[in-house]
């Protein structure tokens, strides 16, 4: 390796980290979805079996992933909206309560600086656009899931009622059953759990080295993200 991608990937390290560890999940994912799916063929009575790139084409998947990615778009766009807004006295995942951070400073009040973003120095509608444009991109991500996870659901829902001998439903009419939805909540609430988890336990624990901690030695009842 040379230095000067040594140097790429340390500056890029934690990215390249979860990207990979997605990868090794994700597969993992679809080769385990896949070998239940035949499974529940076969308890079915269906001696019908699926290859992996079969499995990819099939409801079952397509609902199973986009449910769980909706949840965690929702999650990032709330929690990016929520902590423009909401403080928590000494969380590292507050902002500042008693002094202004620079993330509320106007960038139209202050000198452009050399390598700004290009919709700063632009100005006007795009950066209106720009300074919002972190929680827009996660509500269309989630709103992107949501969708497919309803179009996948659907299938699967149709699938199994097929083999039962029951109606199918079109993808308006599954998202207005329960079972959608619990699909939907049961992620939902597990995301928002995780996040006041780390909000309130950041108030006193720590992580040395970790930007999502504290520097270990601050009261308390310091905040500061």
């Amino acid at each position: 390796m040379t230095r000067g991608t040594g140097r790429w990937a340390r500056d890029n390290g934690l990215l390249l980290a979860c990207l990979g560890l997605f990868a090794v999940f994700f597969a993992g994912m679809i080769v385990s979805g896949a070998a239940t799916h035949n499974a529940e063929q076969h308890d079915h009575g269906s001696q019908e079996t699926v290859s992996v790139f079969g499995y990819l084409r099939s409801g079952d998947f397509v609902e199973a992933t986009f449910e769980n990615w909706e949840s965690e778009f929702l999650q990032m766009g709330m929690y990016v909206v929520l902590t423009a807004f909401l403080y928590q006295r000494g969380s590292s995942e507050s902002k500042p309560i008693d002094e202004r951070a620079p993330q509320d400073r106007d960038p139209r009040t202050v000198p452009t600086r050399k390598g700004a973003p290009w919709p700063v120095r632009r100005g006007g509608w795009v950066l209106s656009v720009y300074e919002n444009s972190l929680a827009i991109a996660f509500f269309v991500l989630f709103f992107a899931s949501w969708g497919l996870h309803a179009v996948g659901g659907a299938a699967a829902y149709n699938d199994e009622a097929v083999q039962h001998g029951q109606p199918t439903v079109t993808v308006a009419q599954y998202v207005l059953t329960s079972q959608f939805w619990f699909e939907s909540m049961q992620n939902w609430q597990s995301e928002f759990i995780a996040v006041a988890a780390i909000v309130g336990l950041s108030i006193f624990l720590r992580q040395r080295g970790s930007a999502e901690s504290k520097a270990v030695a601050e009261p308390h009842r310091e905040t500061s993200a």
